[in-house]
């Protein structure tokens, strides 16, 4: 049982477990926004699983089918697989739990969730692949995370009536699009050398921090734009507000000849988007009771 133990905790620790908190107060978003206040717990609940089922399987695929990948480069080769403290056999059996996770959590919210569960978990899986054909996966892993608002909100409502969280989705994608440009940076001499496609690797690195920075751009406009159309109050501005501060200083820490901040960029500076939307977006819901 330790032995069980010990692995799982290893697998948690592959997938980078903590950093669903990129994703989960967007999921959170878009139900609060649907259910104009707080849904109900048992949303809540299932809402919560299904993020969790769903970016833990996304998450293990990507280190099986990459392992190879990870084990010949020399900023990955010491991940959990390629470096053998985790069996592929583990890896592809909490997978397959995370999968059911999430395909139990999406049948026990509705109906419409329940028959789009597939679509999501091709995104969330075909990710991995892509990198191997386009430079554009930054874009896919966008789309990847982009669903969850729009996810929890039909998981609220049981359908898309509103432009809301399709707004909130475009925002995430762009966003996460940006970021993950930034972080291919630290790979551009081994994708070129590996033949693996990237806009680092395609355009160089100097035109991908402007490509990133552009990224972000649209992310913010689109931001602008949701503020607009949900007519929320000071909470809300205050908090897009605070994202524009964070999106410029993101882009202040990385230079072409200088990433060695890329770590407070990506991950600090990004988990403090998330969190700050989600809490100044909800926060003027529940002052104004609901959106327009």
């Amino acid at each position: 049982m330790s032995s069980f133990f010990g692995k799982l905790k290893t697998t948690l620790e592959m997938i980078k477990f903590e950093h669903t908190l990129f994703a989960l107060p967007f999921a959170f978003l878009g139900a609060v926004m649907a259910a104009n206040g707080l849904p109900t717990w048992r949303q809540i609940l299932w809402i919560t699983l299904a993020m969790v089922g769903a970016r833990s399987a996304a998450m293990t695929f990507n280190r099986i089918v990459d392992r190879d990948i990870d084990a010949a480069n020399p900023r990955t080769a010491g991940r959990e697989l390629p470096s053998g403290k985790l069996s592929v056999g583990f890896a592809w059996a909490f997978l397959f739990a995370s999968v059911g996770l999430f395909i139990l959590a999406a049948y026990s919210l509705n109906s419409l969730t329940f028959a789009l569960s597939p679509v999501a978990l091709l995104s969330v899986l075909g990710y991995s692949y892509a990198k191997r054909f386009t430079a554009f996966a930054h874009v896919l892993l966008g789309w990847a995370l982009a669903i969850s608002p729009t996810a929890a909100w039909i998981a609220v409502r049981g359908a898309i009536d509103s432009e809301i969280p399709l707004l909130l989705s475009l925002f995430v994608l762009m966003w996460t699009s940006g970021f993950d440009v930034l972080y291919a940076c630290q790979d551009y001499e081994y994708d070129k050398k590996a033949g693996l496609r990237s806009i680092p690797a395609r355009f160089g690195i100097a035109q991908s921090l402007w490509i990133a920075r552009l990224f972000h751009a649209q992310a913010y406009f689109v931001l602008l734009i949701l503020l607009v159309f949900s007519g929320l109050g000071w909470p809300a501005f205050a908090g897009v507000g605070i994202v524009g501060v964070l999106l410029v200083y993101q882009h202040t820490l990385v230079k072409p000849n200088d990433l060695s901040r890329m770590n407070a960029a990506f991950f600090t500076t990004n988990a403090f988007v998330s969190v700050i939307i989600f809490a100044a977006f909800s926060a003027a819901i529940y002052i104004k009771g609901g959106l327009e």
